[in-house]
């Protein structure tokens, strides 16, 4: 993608945290030693929903008290939890679905809501100096009613194959388990239905990357 970047810092069960364009990160589930030294460019921290893996409060706490000028924007959901961490209240930006908010000279954000187990949002992303535009997503059950046509990139979870989570079902059953997967396929993406996202919205150009696969 020509005049963009991005970096992913990590992704999956143990933490999440992607960095586009030096500027926005999305979520922020990972340790302080995972961002240290990239923090300094930030403008904006995007935050999906609380599960620790996506929200690590230590890291959050230390990181709005060396940027102070750093904004968070999240769903309500997370204003206590922000403000718990040592976030002031006027640099959190509460978003809602179906609303744009604009950062001057610097993005466009439109927070899309997600099925999870806990309220959560995906983020269509747009940079306003580039024109590029980037649809975040993970730790969903489906995306159904979301579009996201002709992005520059997707980043969605793809957690698991269907074929394969079917298997490990029947063996737990078989055995008299409980089956963990039996929530997971309510509440995370498979690789069959992002691929069939891919394909119904992205265009000549256009990436994709894996998030958040099974480990």
């Amino acid at each position: 993608m020509a005049d963009f970047n991005y970096q992913i810092i990590r992704s999956g069960s143990k933490g999440n945290a992607v960095i586009l364009d030096g500027r926005i990160m999305v979520d922020c589930g990972v340790p302080w030693r995972a961002i240290d030294g990239l923090h300094k460019r930030l403008s904006l921290v995007l935050l999906t929903h609380i599960h620790s893996d996506h929200f690590n409060p230590s890291t959050i706490h230390r990181l709005a008290k060396e940027r102070p000028m750093l904004r968070f924007a999240c769903g309500r959901w997370l204003l206590r939890p922000l403000l718990d961490c040592g976030v002031e209240a006027h640099r959190i930006d509460i978003m809602e679905d179906g609303k744009s908010y604009t950062y001057r000279d610097f993005c466009e954000i439109d927070p899309v809501s997600l099925v999870h187990d806990v309220p959560n949002f995906g983020y269509k992303i747009k940079m306003e100096q580039t024109g590029k535009k980037i649809f975040y997503a993970t730790d969903t059950g489906n995306l159904n009613g979301i579009t996201a046509k002709n992005y520059d990139l997707y980043l969605l979870e793809a957690n698991y194959g269907e074929e394969e989570i079917k298997k490990r079902m029947s063996v737990k059953k078989a055995n008299g388990e409980y089956s963990y997967e039996h929530r997971v396929v309510k509440s995370h993406l498979s690789v069959e239905q992002c691929n069939d996202f891919i394909y119904a919205n992205i265009g000549s150009g256009g990436e994709y990357v894996y998030l958040h696969q099974h480990e």
